[in-house]
């Protein structure tokens, strides 16, 4: 299954075992497996958390973020990218791409916040960070997407708009996300899964802890 290698350790955290251990977003996770590649979506305090980034940092763990985040973080080998950078590591290949919201005032477009599409052993995943249904979606192509919902539409998409994103993705799987820790709950993603696209398998993922 295209999801076997990816752990949803809660909200937007995910880690992903392979030739590189990668993380997107570490938000309360235990003491776990050390990161080769931490990938830091933007600046808020559920997303970009040092106490937990401290957790499974050692010294050749490579952050690549954003410029906001990089100057809340103060780390040591940090790579701050822009909507649309790309760049390889160990043959982990990274694109960075944007993330906003459309209406809502959180995620400005205007900041350079980010999603990320990587490609490891020979899979991507596609991380889309803090985001709403956006045009962007339809220019992207991946094995693996990892979208994020809250109900009352406040921060990111409703599960309705997350369905609706299952029909702009070119994507064999879609994972709901950024539920259940701060807002929202399982019958949430089970909605996107009723309601998305049926040419995609949507998975439903249970949250684990951060163990090897």
């Amino acid at each position: 299954m295209l999801t076997d290698n990816i752990k949803w350790l809660g909200h937007a955290a995910f880690r992903v075992d392979g030739s590189k251990t990668i993380y997107f977003d570490p938000f309360r996770i235990d003491e776990g497996k050390k990161a080769d590649i931490i990938l830091v979506s933007h600046k808020h305090h559920d997303h970009c958390s040092k106490e937990d980034i401290l957790k499974i940092l050692k010294p050749d763990t490579l952050i690549v973020t954003e410029a906001d985040s990089a100057e809340i973080l103060q780390l040591d080998n940090m790579i701050i990218v822009k909507p649309y950078d790309s760049i390889s590591v160990e043959g982990i290949e990274i694109q960075a791409l944007p993330a906003y919201n459309v209406t809502k005032p959180h995620h400005p477009k205007e900041n350079g916040w980010l999603g990320f599409l990587i490609n490891i052993d020979g899979k991507t995943i596609y991380h889309a960070g803090d985001t709403d249904c956006i045009e962007e979606m339809r220019d992207i192509t991946t094995d693996v997407a990892l979208i994020p919902i809250y109900p009352d539409n406040k921060y990111v998409m409703t599960p309705e708009e997350a369905a609706q994103a299952t029909y702009y993705l070119n994507a064999k799987v879609a994972v709901p996300m950024h539920y259940g820790v701060l807002g929202g709950s399982k019958g949430d993603a089970l909605t996107v899964a009723k309601k998305g696209n049926p040419a995609i398998q949507i998975v439903i993922m249970e949250s684990r802890k951060n163990s090897f």
